[in-house]
């Protein structure tokens, strides 16, 4: 590889990486913020994981709770699941949806919390 393509490469993910959103990814049922947007996720679950990749590409902030590292979480996502675990769960505002796309999901945010959909309040160019 030359060396002006691998600089290239360093600065494009150096670019990704800065414009990742932020998230709280030690985030449990108490501390999250349920005003906001909640994944709640698991280990190994590849529906979780297709969602999670995807939302770190919208700049949307929101925080991410291991089910199976908080039994509060789990009981949550139960109550709102028919009973089960089914994950990934995504509160947003508090208006909980299993399994949601990554559409569906940026649709309540725009419905529900349009303050927290990415850029909003902020001036054409403006960035984080």
């Amino acid at each position: 590889m030359s060396p002006a393509v691998f600089v290239l490469v360093v600065a494009s993910v150096l670019l990704v990486i800065t414009n990742l959103p932020r998230w709280d990814r030690k985030a449990s049922y108490k501390d999250a913020d349920h005003k906001g947007v909640v994944v709640y996720w698991r280990p190994g679950c590849t529906y979780c994981m297709k969602l999670r990749t995807r939302l770190r590409f919208t700049r949307l902030r929101y925080s991410e709770v291991n089910i199976w590292g908080d039994p509060e979480a789990a009981a949550f996502v139960r109550s709102v699941a028919d009973g089960n675990e089914t994950v990934p769960t995504v509160t947003v505002a508090g208006k909980a949806m299993v399994n949601p796309s990554k559409g569906r999901l940026l649709e309540a945010v725009r419905t529900h919390a349009p303050h927290l959909t990415p850029g909003a309040g902020k001036a054409a160019g403006e960035r984080d």
